[in-house]
């Protein structure tokens, strides 16, 4: 897979709904539950982080939940590269981006959202043909307004900002034209898939949904 062919597909994830799911799950019992209370609100992209034991396992169990599109977060290496595309992911996600990770993505024909934090990264990634990547933390380094900053020299990259992206500063992003969608986590809290309380999820998702990216 070329990196225009990685961007390609990653940017038709980020169309499928105006928020991603960030979801970092604990209990791999509990996930096709969750994926198809997040599907039935209207958001069928899924990033399950690869930040507990439990994860790979929970995509495998996402990945049969008709209408999901399951990815992987937090992708380091290559081992993990080829452990999500085992499980199923349909694309990653990672936290930056490394030579040995594009490689081993393209490799293994994962799309890739490869994470990026200033304008040198940006332009690095959109050099080797990725011009659709991660802005984060996006918080931590601005916010929408810097975002916007990056995209007026450099808009031929789209960008799905994650890190600290909530309801109430997600439409910050989605108003930027350069900004796909946002990740989220909120609409999946701790409480509430510890509770099994699925109709809550999924009216936190259709509330996600109802989002407007410009």
């Amino acid at each position: 897979m070329t990196p225009q062919e990685a961007s390609a597909a990653a940017a038709k994830v980020c169309l499928l709904a105006p928020v991603v799911p960030v979801l970092v799950i604990d209990d791999a019992s509990t996930a096709a539950d969750l994926a198809r209370a997040l599907v039935a609100g209207g958001l069928p992209a899924l990033e399950v982080t690869l930040r507990t034991p439990a994860a790979l396992d929970a995509i495998r169990e996402m990945a049969s939940v008709p209408g999901g599109v399951v990815g992987a977060g937090t992708l380091l290496t290559p081992k993990d590269v080829e452990a999500a595309k085992e499980a199923g992911a349909t694309f990653g996600v990672s936290p930056g981006a490394t030579d040995r990770l594009l490689d081993a993505c393209e490799a293994n024909d994962l799309p890739l959202l490869p994470g990026i934090a200033t304008a040198s990264e940006a332009m690095r990634l959109l050099e080797r043909g990725y011009s659709v990547q991660k802005f984060f933390p996006a918080e931590a380094n601005g916010g929408a307004p810097a975002l916007k900053a990056i995209g007026a020299p450099i808009p031929q990259v789209k960008f799905c900002p994650t890190g600290g992206v909530s309801l109430k500063n997600a439409n910050d992003y989605l108003s930027l034209s350069n900004t796909l969608c946002v990740g989220g986590s909120w609409v999946a809290p701790k409480g509430k898939v510890l509770a099994g309380d699925w109709a809550g999820i999924t009216a936190l998702a259709h509330e996600a949904s109802q989002l407007q990216a410009s």
